[in-house]
């Protein structure tokens, strides 16, 4: 029974964060009117990321840099996409890193902030639009340090490690989005 609960708490959180995500596209995409492979390791073999982005992406469009991108934090790889969550039924639509509570926690690459608020089973949730349709998602933050608005360069500081999602263990959960639709960050960062 308790597990039935949580199971379905965690798609509400998930459907949660699509709606928030697909209303942020659609906002997106009205205003743009108006304008006008990190080689896949087994799940098995843990992966430790020791770089994080920095400005040599800055400048470019996103969908240039596939294969270019770091992950944002320093720590070990424990959940990835696709992957099934422990409390069953449900996968991860991005990755989990376990980092040191405080870590800092960098922008992947240039854009402006969408999204900078507290979110069930997320955290203190930050989103990044990176124009084209693609967006970084940045979850479970102690503290976030940008607000609605700002303009983001790649490797600036953006937001603080914690558990604020709920976790039992500090980390960061990342996400790639594009039109709405998570897809691997793995196929587009290389971990060093």
């Amino acid at each position: 029974m308790l597990q039935q609960r949580e199971l379905s708490k965690l798609k509400d959180d998930e459907q949660r964060l699509t709606k928030l995500v697909e209303q942020i596209n659609q906002l997106l995409s009205s205003k743009t009117k108006r304008d006008n492979d990190t080689a896949r390791a087994p799940a098995n073999v843990p992966l430790l990321n020791n770089k994080t982005p920095d400005s040599t992406v800055s400048g470019y469009n996103f969908a240039s840099l596939r294969g270019k991108l770091r992950l944002p934090v320093r720590g070990e790889l424990v959940n990835r996409f696709d992957s099934p969550r422990q409390e069953g039924g449900i996968k991860w639509r991005g990755l989990f890193i376990r980092s040191k509570n405080g870590n800092e926690v960098k922008a992947v690459a240039g854009g402006q902030v969408v999204f900078a608020d507290w979110l069930r089973g997320f955290g203190n949730l930050m989103i990044v639009d990176h124009g084209s349709s693609y967006m970084s998602l940045y979850g479970y933050n102690e503290a976030i340090y940008k607000r609605v608005g700002d303009k983001v360069q790649g490797g600036d500081t953006i937001a603080i490690v914690g558990n604020s999602g709920g976790s039992s263990e500090s980390g960061l959960y990342f996400e790639l989005r594009h039109q709405g639709k998570p897809f691997d960050p793995l196929t587009w960062v290389k971990i060093e």
